[in-house]
C-alpha cells in the first residue's frame, strides 16, 4: 500500500482525494496548510505529495522548496493555477507533475499512478547533517558552524545543504544551478562562483580553510573538516 500525503486546505477537494485514492488502496495522510504538511511528511515520509499551491499558513511553493531540501519524492502540484508561467515555475521549482482544477477521477488517479510506477522508493536526507564543525538542520533550516548559530539566505542554505549531502563528490556549476536556483534559466556559472565566494565568508573561512573546494574545470565539491589535514584547526584559526 502507497502512502500518499495531500495537502489541501480546501475541505471539499480533500474529502474527494482521500475517498478517490482510498478506495484504490492507497493510504492517503490529509493535511489542510503548508506547516501541519511539512510535520506529517516528516514524521510519514509518504511515497507521493499531492500538493495546492494556495495554502494558509505556508504557500504551496514555499513547502515545496523546503521538500526538495531533504527528498526527492515524487510530487504533482494540484492547483487552480492553470497559467503556463505558473506551470513552468512549478516544474522548474522541483515539482514532478502539475495538474489544474477541476480535474477529473481518472486523469488524477493515472498521474499519481504513473508517478508511483516511473519512481523507486524516495531517498530522505538525514534531519540533521553535522561533521564535528557544520551542522545543517533541514527541518529548521538553521546552520551552526562550532556551535555558533550562522544566518544564511534561502538560497545559501540550499547551496550548502546541497553540498553537504553530495560530501566527497564534486558537483558542476551546472548541476548546482539545477539543484539549488529556482529558475536557472539564463544564469551563467559566474552566479555559482559568486555564491560560493559568499558562502564561504558567511562560515567564517576562505578557500584556504574552507571544507568547500573548488576544483578547477570541474566544479566543487564540499569536504568535510575533519577530513581535511588540519581542517579543524584551520578553520578554527579564521574565527
Amino acid at each position: 500500500m502507497s502512502k500518499l500525503l495531500v495537502i489541501e486546505d480546501d475541505s471539499d477537494t480533500l474529502t474527494a482525494i482521500q475517498v478517490l485514492l482510498s478506495h484504490g488502496g492507497h493510504e492517503v495522510i490529509p493535511a489542510t496548510d503548508g506547516r501541519s504538511g511539512l510535520r506529517l511528511l516528516h514524521q510519514h515520509k509518504p511515497d507521493v505529495l499531492i500538493l495546492d499551491i494556495g495554502l494558509p499558513i505556508m504557500d504551496g511553493w514555499q513547502v515545496l522548496e523546503r521538500v526538495r531540501d531533504i527528498s526527492d519524492l515524487p510530487i504533482l502540484i494540484l492547483t487552480g493555477r492553470g497559467q503556463e508561467r505558473e506551470k513552468v515555475r512549478g516544474l522548474r521549482a522541483g515539482a514532478d507533475d502539475y495538474l489544474v482544477k477541476p480535474f477529473s477521477r481518472a486523469e488524477l488517479t493515472a498521474r499519481v499512478e504513473a508517478l508511483l510506477r516511473r519512481s523507486g522508493a524516495a531517498t530522505w536526507a538525514e534531519d540533521v547533517y553535522d561533521d564535528g564543525v557544520v551542522r545543517v538542520e533541514p527541518s529548521t533550516r538553521t546552520v551552526f558552524v562550532e556551535g555558533n548559530d550562522v544566518h544564511l539566505t534561502p538560497t545559501e542554505f540550499r547551496l550548502l545543504n546541497t553540498l553537504v549531502r553530495h560530501a566527497g563528490n564534486v558537483l558542476s556549476s551546472s548541476q548546482l544551478l539545477s539543484l539549488v536556483w529556482d529558475d536557472p534559466t539564463g544564469l551563467s556559472p559566474e552566479r555559482v562562483k559568486f555564491a560560493i565566494l559568499r558562502l564561504r565568508r558567511r562560515i567564517g573561512a576562505d578557500a584556504a580553510s574552507s571544507p568547500i573546494e573548488a576544483v578547477r574545470g570541474v566544479g566543487y565539491r564540499y569536504r568535510p573538516p575533519t577530513q581535511q589535514q588540519g581542517g579543524r584547526d584551520a578553520l578554527s584559526a579564521r574565527r
